[in-house]
């Protein structure tokens, strides 16, 4: 009995062997046919799509941002007068930027110091913010879930030294600030 099952398997590896597809030379493209060392862009690309074509689709939260489908809003659950809100949904879990300026004549490093501190608080109330300094009074806020962006805003503007914060390309002021923007 042992004999058959050993003999029938390797019956049907050596028939999987013999009829495995490969490529006669005339089959071949002719990006196919070259030397991988004089392969180009072109013809890398087109063994990149080669390999990944039988490859089953990555799932939505493993895509690369900029090819997540966008977070569906609920138009019954959004008001209408608040167009922040909005914007604040259609911006969850997207990346987003928001350039803070500080307000007086601060050094660089006196930039430094107020940032950290607005970022530490920020992350203290569970809001994940990097922060990129930009100019001796300016800096980057970039958030990795979009909607954080307006719940920093409102934080940020309260704070004495805050000129203003700038979000989609619209502007708040500073509460504290006595200058003109």
């Amino acid at each position: 009995m042992n004999r058959i099952l050993i003999c029938l398997v390797i019956c049907v590896l050596i028939s999987n062997l013999a009829f495995a597809k490969k490529f006669e030379d005339k089959e071949k493209p002719a990006w196919a046919k070259k030397d991988i060392r004089d392969f180009n862009d072109a013809d890398m690309e087109r063994l990149l799509e080669q390999w990944e074509e039988d490859d089953e689709p990555l799932e939505p939260d493993e895509l690369p941002e900029h090819l997540r489908p966008p977070p569906s809003i609920d138009m019954s659950s959004v008001d209408p007068s608040n167009p922040e809100n909005i914007l604040k949904q259609s911006k969850k879990g997207r990346t987003l930027m928001s350039f803070v300026s500080v307000n007086g004549n601060p050094t660089r490093q006196e930039t430094e110091d107020i940032t950290k501190l607005w970022q530490t608080s920020l992350w203290n109330n569970h809001i994940q913010a990097e922060r990129y300094l930009i100019d001796d009074n300016r800096a980057i806020f970039m958030f990795k879930d979009g909607a954080q962006a307006w719940e920093a805003k409102d934080f940020l503007v309260d704070q004495e030294r805050c000129l203003h914060v700038s979000i989609e390309n619209k502007e708040y002021k500073g509460k504290h600030n006595r200058d003109e923007l």
